[in-house]
């Protein structure tokens, strides 16, 4: 039997900004709970919620100060299991997010371990030894800017974080710090979670000799400063597949769990598809595929990844994403007609699709001013991931139906026209569209089970069939704001418009040509 992950649609759900019930400003699980019925509605299968343990929000709950608590701001333990049973009996999966590489500084655990060297629990995090200098150990940078290391002064060492000083790193070469770890998710996984999204699974190892990264010559005045380095050193260690095949392992032993994987954003097929493993020696499920939020708007680049990608995934793994809430929404980076092309194109892809929170109304990011940044890597470095977090859209109120408060960011300027209420009334909205094609695929086994082959097409347009034993579909997707006509594949000279990004025609098609509108996807049932 096929696993349900395996052809699922994945929301992820932003807790802070979908929906906010007490007025704080801050979205929270009664929130999410009280919107259930729109994402049954929507007719997705699983929702993935951003990290909603305890937390001091350093980082907004990237940094974990108890991995078996819910943050207050979100809501309780009894909060959280009436939201999982209401979703379960809606048909609906919960996935959580889960932060294994760091916590908090304020966890019990890094307090102990920073209380003195000898500390039983001083291991489970990296510390070092100052530089004959005094400084830092090595070169390794932060992603929120600066240094990697913080000097702990009452302990004369340096703990190393990748992200926030208020992040430490995890040690995984310490066996009683891995089990304890790999523990807290067994908490979940016995409460009836479906699966986790693990963060920066990828980056759990460390080089043991803690080398300097070597420059990349590539990178260019202006860029993020964490990419000045070739991060060879400061993660992805030997060593780190196994440790995630042990990682998966944990929830393998579970029935019918998931474990999602995120990785470095890449687009190399083989990079993507090596954390996948083998039949004999799984490792992720799902390893998050991020090409299409990095490659450029082009249908030739992309059709290539995708071939590609395909054939080393044929049977498990294969997963698409057009962004999330650490990257420019798809509405900003290709515009509104060519998020409409985006969205057939993911969903009409082999494998399981994600939608980020928003993108199904065609959000964009919204403004937020400098002074109003609330993301650390924003306030450090002046590169924010606010505006793909701004508050979701309901309706047209001065809250957007998100809040009776002052919401934790700016609502975006585009509420009034892109919310839910306005595009459910709407059957031309990008809603409308999102919901068409979510249904057109659970009805479709050719589109859920069928396999994956692209054919030629004119300069601009990407083509693919997807073919099972009853049904043959072909999708046109016109990357260009040109109109342009394709042929249908091979032999075939008859067929039947099923659904257009336009949302405005369907019917025969006779002479085995497909007129595209610009900015236009068509699927096409063969004959």
């Amino acid at each position: 039997m096929t696993p349900w992950w395996q052809t699922a649609v994945i929301y992820q759900i932003y807790p802070r900004s979908l929906k906010d019930v007490n007025g704080d400003g801050v979205g929270d699980l009664r929130g999410i709970l009280e919107k259930l019925d729109y994402f049954v509605w929507l007719g997705v299968d699983a929702l993935w919620l951003s990290p909603i343990f305890r937390s001091p929000m350093a980082d907004f709950g990237y940094d974990v100060s108890d991995y078996q608590a819910i943050d207050p701001l979100f809501g309780t333990l009894d909060d959280f299991d009436a939201l999982l049973a209401a979703a379960h009996a809606r048909g609906l999966r919960l996935i959580l997010d889960f932060v294994p590489n760091h916590t908090s500084n304020q966890h019990t655990w890094f307090v102990e371990a920073r209380s003195s060297r000898d500390n039983a629990k001083r291991d489970w995090y990296i510390w070092r030894d100052p530089a004959p200098d005094g400084g830092p150990p090595n070169n390794w940078l932060s992603y929120f800017g600066g240094p990697a290391w913080t000097f702990d002064e009452p302990t004369g060492q340096y703990y190393l974080h990748n992200f926030d000083p208020a992040q430490p790193e995890f040690n995984y070469r310490n066996s009683d710090a891995k089990r304890a770890m790999f523990d807290q998710m067994r908490f979940w996984m016995d409460r009836g979670v479906d699966g986790l999204r693990v963060d920066v699974i990828d980056r759990l190892l460390k080089d043991p000799d803690f080398r300097d990264n070597p420059p990349d010559p590539d990178w260019q005045e202006g860029g993020h400063p964490a990419w000045s380095q070739k991060r060879i050193y400061s993660e992805k260690a030997d060593g780190t597949h196994a440790l995630i095949r042990e990682l998966g392992d944990v929830l393998r032993a579970y029935p019918d769990r998931l474990t999602i994987g995120e990785i470095d954003y890449s687009t190399d097929p083989a990079f993507i598809a090596s954390y996948a493993g083998t039949e004999d020696q799984p490792e992720i499920e799902l390893p998050f595929n991020f090409a299409l939020t990095m490659l450029p708007w082009n249908a030739a680049r992309i059709r290539s990844f995708v071939d590609a990608y395909d054939a080393l995934l044929p049977t498990v793994g294969t997963n698409y994403v057009l962004g999330n809430h650490d990257q420019p929404r798809i509405a900003t980076r290709v515009g509104e007609e060519g998020a409409r092309v985006a969205a057939m194109l993911l969903l009409t892809l082999r494998g399981a699709a994600f939608i980020y929170q928003g993108d199904e109304l065609g959000m964009t990011d919204g403004y937020v001013r400098p002074d109003q940044y609330r993301d650390p890597m924003g306030i450090n470095t002046g590169i924010s991931r606010d505006g793909c977090r701004t508050p979701f859209q309901w309706d047209a109120s001065p809250g957007a139906g998100f809040t009776t408060g002052l919401p934790w960011l700016p609502i975006a300027d585009h509420a009034a026209r892109l919310n839910v209420e306005v595009e459910q009334a709407d059957p031309s909205s990008m809603l409308s569209l999102y919901r068409a094609l979510i249904a057109l695929r659970r009805s479709s086994s050719a589109l859920t089970h069928g396999a994956y082959a692209s054919f030629d097409a004119p300069e601009g347009v990407f083509a693919f069939t997807r073919t099972d034993t009853t049904r043959r579909l072909a999708v046109f997707l016109n990357f260009t704001r040109e109109p342009t006509t394709a042929l249908l594949p091979d032999w075939e000279y008859d067929g039947q418009i099923v659904l257009s990004t336009h949302l405005d025609r369907e019917g025969a098609l006779h002479g085995g040509a497909v007129v595209l509108r610009g900015s236009e996807g068509v699927i096409v049932e063969l004959l």
